[in-house]
């Protein structure tokens, strides 16, 4: 611990006071780094070279919780958002639904629930992150809404699985807060997050078939500070993850064993996800749930912060959409 590499960021690089600013995504070839507010519907825009002035946002009539870019197609992106895979144009915001994950079964009303609240599952269910893989395939996670059912999480989500076909596969159930989800640089291992599992978990990747042997899972990385879970991650090129630790209003240099080896203090506590442009690290947080017990934390809530790490991210997937949508 003694060789722990320390940065401290003390003002947010966009003061946005979002609700919960997720999924930061670096388009290189536009030099734009496009992120989402989950909780407020809005998707965010800006171009790191021109700076926080270059900010715009669009107000959407839905959330969305991940986006990802599609091989070969510069004029629209892919995002998992409330009820299922959709896809939107860059300079307008138009968007359509591409594949919805619920089935007509889950469409109907079903008292409830586990959580007693909303009338059928899709209502009560909602994006969160996601990632591509090496084969293009793109993962979203789906779990319960907390402005629907609440605040009352349930292990009701879903880790779903989008093909180049626009088939749809459910790849792990049940999960409850669905996060951080990556690949090691040889494909043979896929990590993923749980969140209130308080851990990242390892599990053996077939990247031919797009297949997790579940039965195989290691604990990769555990949190170990007080009042935090790991919540979205980045990994660089040298194999390491930055790791958001929600609740403690720091991220995490966590390396290929799992040891914790930079810490980067951020100035508000609820911290969402790291994404790279460049060397330099962009961080989401959220607003502060809990103001009266953490005064500190208020100031600069859902702002999104940077800071020049030295080391450079690794170049993301894009979704290869080889069927008509």
């Amino acid at each position: 611990m003694a060789d722990l590499k320390k940065y401290k960021i003390t003002e947010p690089y966009l003061d946005l006071q979002g609700g919960l600013l997720e999924a930061p995504f670096w388009e290189k070839d536009s030099n734009t780094l496009r992120f989402v507010d989950i909780v407020k519907q809005k998707l965010h825009f800006v171009n790191p070279r021109a700076g926080p002035s270059s900010h715009k946002q669009w107000d959407l009539d839905f959330s969305v919780g991940t986006t990802a870019d599609i091989q070969g197609n510069d004029a629209e992106f892919i995002f998992g958002g409330k009820r299922g895979y959709g896809i939107m144009k860059r300079e307008t915001g138009e968007s359509r639904w591409v594949k919805d994950m619920w089935s007509d079964e889950e469409r109907k009303e079903d008292g409830g629930g586990k959580p007693g609240v909303g009338k059928t599952r899709e209502v009560r269910m909602r994006s969160n992150d996601g990632a591509v893989d090496a084969a293009g395939r793109y993962w979203v996670g789906a779990m319960n809404d907390p402005l629907v059912v609440e605040g009352n999480i349930t292990d009701e989500g879903v880790l779903f699985r989008l093909d180049l076909d626009l088939s749809l596969h459910r790849m792990k159930a049940p999960v409850t807060i669905p996060n951080g989800t990556s690949w090691t640089l040889d494909n043979k291992f896929m990590y993923f997050t749980d969140s209130p599992s308080g851990e990242i978990t390892k599990y053996p990747f077939e990247l031919s078939t797009g297949t997790v042997d579940w039965s195989k899972g290691t604990t990769f990385f555990r949190c170990t500070y007080e009042g935090g879970v790991p919540d979205g991650h980045a990994q660089d090129e040298e194999g390491c993850f930055w790791v958001a630790l929600y609740g403690t209003g720091k991220v995490v240099r966590v390396n290929v064993e799992g040891e914790v080896v930079a810490e980067i203090e951020v100035p508000t506590r609820c911290v969402t996800c790291p994404g790279f442009v460049g060397t330099e690290l962009f961080i989401t947080t959220a607003e502060e749930g809990s103001p009266e017990k953490y005064p500190w934390s208020v100031k600069y809530q859902g702002g999104l912060f940077k800071v020049d790490v030295g080391v450079r991210g690794c170049p993301l997937n894009k979704f290869k959409m080889e069927a008509k949508a």
